[in-house]
């Protein structure tokens, strides 16, 4: 599989540490030493994941090499719908006249985006797709309470798009070399670690401390995964995409990987936990920066628990 274009939408307005005093106790600087955060993005109240994805469509454009009429499949990803039946994939095949595309949307909390191109990449090996849109998009301020003092003060709001194809279009794709993704249901706290019910306490994360030492587990055992499998050692990797959940999370990472920062991309000092769509809007934000020849790992882990990495050659 080949990325042909990607593009991101991020709301203007920023949420800075210091909204949290009152209304859960918790000063700037613990936010930040604990966290990474020093502001989080805030979609207006008219604004959710299917307006937001439409805007990272069209920010990917420009840079599209075909037309988007030629996209035969589109995938919604997401944790925080705005509309269960019309989804974000729908809205794109009327905004953009996609009339050839299949349209659906799946969530698997913040794996959901590597979970969309897994699933991209098996329409395309069954033969009923070639090209691909994923929307990857999360609206956290729909769902989260902000005098949560465990997780009020955690999260953004971001989309993203990625057209993706099956075989190379142009000379400036970037190659898919693997996707691998897994469920962790089975771990001990994983059902109740975190989750979103809409109308029960909305986005909350009781079991922070676990969420952490999975993360910190996962995220590193993927990657060296897939670089063993396909030939690769860490000091063949250009750039380390972790989910933006926790700095302390990254910093973790790079001490067991012995990998120096200059290699982890981040936005979670600005934009907080945009959810699922963080990994890719990190690479999305960071595109036009790849030189040719470098190999990007994104990694995540998510509620539930699930998690998954992928290899990128651009």
């Amino acid at each position: 599989m080949f990325i042909n274009a990607t593009g991101f939408y991020v709301p203007e307005e920023r949420v800075d540490n210091q909204h949290f005093l009152e209304l859960n106790g918790l000063t700037s600087e613990w936010i930040e030493q604990r966290t990474g955060i020093r502001s989080r993005s805030k979609a207006k109240a008219e604004e959710n994941i299917n307006t937001m994805s439409m805007e990272a469509v069209r920010n990917a454009l420009p840079k599209l090499p075909y037309d988007i009429t030629d996209v035969d499949l589109i995938v919604s990803a997401s944790y925080s719908p705005y509309d269960t039946v019309a989804t974000a994939a729908h809205l794109a095949q009327h905004e953009f006249h996609i009339e050839n595309a299949k349209a659906l949307y799946l969530s698997s909390a913040c794996s959901s985006f590597l979970n969309a191109l897994e699933v991209v990449e098996g329409y395309f090996a069954m033969g009923k797709a070639t090209k691909a849109l994923i929307l990857s998009a999360d609206k956290n301020s729909a769902y989260y309470n902000e005098t949560d003092p465990k997780a009020g003060h955690l999260w953004g709001d971001a989309a993203a798009a990625f057209f993706i194809s099956k075989e190379r279009v142009s000379e400036k794709d970037s190659e898919i070399v693997e996707v691998y993704t897994q469920g962790l249901g089975y771990l001990g706290k994983a059902p109740d670690a975190v989750h979103l019910r809409p109308c029960d306490g909305g986005i909350m994360m009781p079991e922070g401390r676990d969420v952490f030492i999975q993360a910190c587990t996962y995220m590193p055992k993927n990657v060296l995964y897939l670089l063993e499998k396909n030939g690769y050692t860490l000091d063949n990797l250009t750039y380390f995409i972790g989910h933006q959940a926790n700095m302390r999370i990254m910093s973790n990472i790079a001490k067991q990987l012995n990998l120096p920062e200059e290699k982890f991309l981040h936005n979670i000092e600005e934009l907080g936990n945009t959810g699922s769509v963080s990994s890719a809007l990190v690479y999305a934000q960071n595109d036009h920066s790849f030189k040719k020849g470098d190999l990007v790992a994104i990694t995540v882990f998510g509620g539930g628990y699930s998690t998954g990495a992928c290899l990128i050659k651009c």
